[in-house]
């Protein structure tokens, strides 16, 4: 709810009042944040409204929470914020930055950046890559990792009141019936029920802490072309104190909602690659639906303040009602390993049959390549020395490979296996871990000639294979006769692959 449209202080801004130099300003509105933008800086502007998980409505809230936000986003994006300052009356009655007078409102002060430099505008240029959204998700695992840890257990508690806070904010909209809105309900209150004990255990681990709390595209940046998270959730620290799955689901649905399921999926296994969250993959197409359902009534509270037309907020406010609801479906856990030589292609398969495997953001990746770096603790693009190849050590990968798929499979999730799988032992435990999970299995083994490897090889990308020419020759000498998997051939264009894994 609006309780003071500001038109002064509006005024003030679009007029030049707070900057220097006379350069035309521009304004962008946001559901709570009014912000200008002129020559080299920027001034955020707290609206002043009440909604059912923030409280703006005076002044002084108002620049607390401009306060709030200068501290907690300097963290996660210094040089991006320069300050906080006072709106006072002077004596002939006018707005002005500092003073003495009466506090009129409160002013965030940041440097401009290019705003073709936030990720959503990325995205729609086409410009978030595979290896950008790899920092990305890197990069967020380090700041989860150093949040402050919450005292409080109650995972499921935290999950249950943002339900509420979405129920409330659907109750504000006239976008959605209320049959809509109460059946919705009822699918989240028994998704929280069925996930209770594990929201409980994550809560007791340590899994709940203080995150960014609104962590989608527009509130990411490229700053000297490292990515930074800015603008989090500072004017309420119970909503921003979370699972940090649930901090990153906001993510992940924003992906999957611009229709960059390939992205989702891959951010989600690189953030879990370095975080070592896999006991919570089950969680995220539920804390998705969550974040979704957010979205839907934040869009529908903007149709009914909209100044203009809101066909078009009408349309994106149901797209992610939609979504939230195709989000609650539930599959079958199912694993499918994609084995073959050096070269044959099977990473490029695994990374797009990930995302098309059971309900956003799709299954579970285990390469062999990328455990085996994190059982030295290296990055994955550290080439490791032989010694890490021994039998004993790849033993272990296999063996890790199977023990994860287990967990996974057990927790009710889907999973991509990638290694070459040339030891029938090795495959034997594979189809164990789906047997014993009561998971579908299909096993593929992708051949291909010995020029097509060879070509491969070499013209490979550094990335996490250090596998060379040499190591494919030594595979070729030994080439195995797998009898037990489904052969189809790596030439293929890869959709074909995809779809003949999928149909198993």
């Amino acid at each position: 709810m609006i309780v003071d449209d500001q038109q002064e202080i509006r005024a003030f801004l679009s007029e030049g009042g707070p900057f220097e130099g006379a350069e035309p300003v521009t304004l962008i509105e946001t559901h709570i944040s009014l912000i200008a933008l002129a020559g080299k800086s920027a001034f955020k502007l707290k609206r002043a409204v009440k909604l059912p998980y923030l409280d703006f409505s005076t002044p002084d809230f108002r620049l607390l929470a401009c306060e709030a936000e200068v501290a907690l986003n300097s963290l996660t994006a210094p040089g991006l914020y320069r300050g906080v300052h006072r709106v006072t009356r002077d004596e002939a009655g006018a707005l002005r930055l500092g003073g003495e007078g009466r506090l009129v409102d409160a002013l965030i002060e940041m440097a401009r950046f290019d705003q073709d430099r936030l990720f959503d505008r990325m995205a729609v240029a086409g410009r978030l890559t595979p290896a950008l959204m790899t920092q990305t998700a890197r990069m967020i695992a380090r700041v989860h990792r150093t949040a402050p840890v919450s005292g409080d257990v109650a995972g499921t508690r935290r999950i249950g009141d943002v339900l509420s806070i979405n129920e409330a904010g659907f109750a504000t909209s006239r976008v959605f019936s209320a049959d809509e809105v109460e059946r919705l309900s009822a699918r989240f209150r028994s998704h929280l029920l069925r996930h209770a004990d594990r929201l409980d255990r994550r809560a007791a681990a340590g899994k709940v802490r203080r995150c960014h709390g609104d962590l989608h595209l527009r509130n990411i940046c490229l700053l000297e072309d490292e990515p930074r998270l800015f603008d989090c959730i500072e004017f309420n620290a119970e909503l921003a104190t979370t699972d940090v799955l649930y901090d990153l689901a906001f993510l992940l649905m924003d992906l999957w909602h611009r229709g960059f399921a390939d992205l989702a999926n891959l951010t989600m296994n690189r953030y879990l690659d370095d975080a070592e969250e896999d006991d919570g993959v089950v969680l995220l197409p539920f804390l998705m639906a969550i974040r979704a359902a957010v979205r839907a009534h934040v869009t529908a509270t903007q149709v009914a303040e909209s100044w203009g037309p809101s066909e078009a907020l009408v349309r994106e406010a149901r797209s992610y009602f939609a979504l939230a609801d195709a989000l609650l479906a539930t599959e079958p856990p199912r694993l499918v390993a994609i084995g073959g030589l050096s070269g044959s292609g099977k990473t490029t398969v695994a990374d797009r049959l990930a995302p098309r495997l059971g309900v956003p953001p799709g299954a579970r990746l285990l390469e062999s390549d990328r455990i085996r770096k994190s059982l030295f603790d290296v990055p994955a693009e550290t080439r490791l020395p032989q010694a890490a190849y021994a039998p004993d050590v790849s033993q272990e990968v296999y063996r890790e490979i199977a023990l994860r798929a287990g967990v996974l499979l057990s927790a009710g999730a889907c999973v991509v296996a990638d290694a070459v799988f040339d030891k029938p032992e090795n495959r034997a435990r594979m189809a164990d871990a789906a047997h014993a999970a009561q998971a579908r299995f299909t096993g593929i083994w992708l051949a291909a000639d010995t020029a097509t490897l060879h070509r491969r090889v070499r013209e490979r990308a550094p990335g996490p294979s250090d596998a060379t020419v040499d190591v494919l020759a030594r595979q070729l000498d030994r080439l195995p006769q797998v009898t037990d998997w489904r052969h189809l051939k790596a030439d293929e264009p890869v959709e074909v692959l995809v779809e003949a894994a999928l149909k198993g």
